[in-house]
């Protein structure tokens, strides 16, 4: 049986730290009570908090100048706290209250927790968290070790105790890649049988299709439906032509019949992640799959070697581009490279979501095949990668899908309308900035880490 640990804060200033905290701690197998409705706003029945508390093996108080005013306890923590006082008191236990000190307030403003050792969070939330984790196990609080994460032991152990969050204005960059500009209409071309679909898409190689069963997807909506069998010439045409709008994607229509607005999006979907494939296949990606199907587009080395590809940080003041590698050689076993694989999305931007991942092969070409190779190589090096090293070969990759305009694009139609990416990824500012870890972990230390794969399995 979990035990319950309560954890009393000032709201909303101390929030974020409280639900970092309170995820942590739940991550571990701990059992956490915290004010949700207090979180959003919301006021609670204070029977509900007094129950709470009496439950609680622990009474965690988040201790920070936020928790006065005017040189006094806020109302509502002041109560919680005086109650845990009590219960500490019959209960005979002195460590039932632990102050956790996130910030330069002084040790003397709530009379009494001077005397109690303070937990200090101040200079590092992660350092600070393990000695707690030290001060529960000590005093015997239970968790549940059938639920307990590894991700969360090695965040413990090996990683966050290295790293600090600080309040500073830092450009964070996500895995969001936009569409720049997008042809407005979509078309879905339903043929007899799939046999005629293929014959049609064939007779339109100079635009790129995308055909499931048969139905052909495209931004043409002017198609060639001539074919030339045995030097016979041959219209098919079509049975059904539908057409949308970029709005009836995004919003929504009504249909009770085929294609309903689902349909279509998926379809949509379908297309535009063969078009970001067509874009990577044209820049000398080549292919692989994935055990759970999705396919992966990684660059290889020629003649043993990859070229490093430029690229400018936005906002940056440095006159000199920085250089990224998207593979090399791996232990003298072979060769590793950098590769994504995309889902789209249509909020909350249109574009792909872009996947990461690290793929090995015997010659810089040809891939390992076997499964568990690969799956050792990928936890070896990928031991060694932070968020920046992600970050950067996520930007050097789409730095070198660019032509000499700068431009991502593919010609969609034959008017010569073109699907244009934006080349970055979105970004957006933050008033919290993070620092990474300098050293990379022991590999004993991700041996037991799960895989995506495993994952999704």
């Amino acid at each position: 049986m979990k035990d319950q640990i309560f954890i009393s804060h000032a709201t909303p200033e101390d929030n974020d730290f409280t639900i970092w905290l309170a995820s942590r701690l739940e991550m571990r197998g701990y059992n956490v009570w915290i004010d949700k409705e207090k979180l959003l706003g919301g006021e609670r029945f204070w029977q509900t908090i007094q129950k709470a508390i009496d439950s609680s093996r622990k009474f965690l108080l988040v201790y920070s100048n936020n928790i006065v005013r005017d040189h006094m306890l806020k109302k509502g923590i002041e109560d919680e706290l005086e109650y845990a006082k009590s219960i500490a008191s019959s209960k005979n236990d002195t460590d039932f209250v632990i102050p956790l000190h996130i910030d330069d307030s002084s040790y003397n403003l709530v009379i009494g927790l001077p005397n109690l050792n303070h937990v200090p969070f101040v200079e590092n939330w992660a350092k600070g968290l393990v000695q707690l984790f030290k001060k529960l196990d000590k005093d015997g609080v239970k968790h549940d070790e059938n639920i307990e994460s590894t991700i969360s032991t090695w965040y413990e152990s090996a990683y966050s105790t290295s790293s600090k969050i600080e309040k500073r204005k830092e450009l964070y960059y996500t895995s969001w890649w936009s569409v720049k500009t997008i042809p407005q209409t979509f078309y879905m071309y339903r043929f007899l049988n799939k046999e005629q679909a293929s014959s049609i898409r064939q007779a339109n190689e100079s635009i790129p299709l995308t055909q499931l069963s048969n139905i052909l997807s495209s931004f043409d909506g002017e198609l060639s439906f001539n074919i030339v069998r045995e030097g016979q010439s041959f219209k098919v045409l079509p049975q059904n032509v539908y057409s949308y709008s970029l709005e009836d994607i995004l919003f929504g229509f009504e249909s009770d019949i085929f294609p309903t607005h689902r349909e279509v999006e998926n379809h949509f979907k379908d297309y535009l992640r063969y078009l970001i494939y067509e874009i990577l296949y044209k820049k000398g990606f080549r292919k692989t799959i994935l055990s759970n199907k999705r396919y992966v587009y990684y660059l290889p080395a020629y003649q043993g070697k990859f070229k490093p590809v430029q690229f400018q940080y936005k906002f940056s003041s440095q006159k000199r581009p920085k250089k990224k590698s998207l593979g090399g050689i791996f232990k003298n076993k072979g060769y590793w490279h950098y590769g994504i694989s995309v889902l789209p999305i249509l909020s909350p931007v249109v574009g792909v979501s872009i996947k990461s991942h690290l793929v090995f092969t015997k010659d810089g070409k040809n891939l390992i095949e076997k499964d568990s190779i690969q799956h050792a190589y990928r936890r070896s090096k990928g031991r060694g990668f932070f968020n920046e090293h992600w970050r950067d070969m996520q930007i050097a990759l789409l730095s070198s899908l660019q032509d000499a305009n700068g431009n991502i694009e593919i010609l969609t139609t034959r008017k010569g309308d073109y699907l244009k990416m934006k080349s970055w990824p979105e970004t957006f500012w933050s008033d919290y900035g993070y620092i990474d870890p300098s050293r990379s972990m022991k590999e004993s230390d991700v041996e037991n880490l799960p895989d995506e794969e495993e994952i999704a399995e």
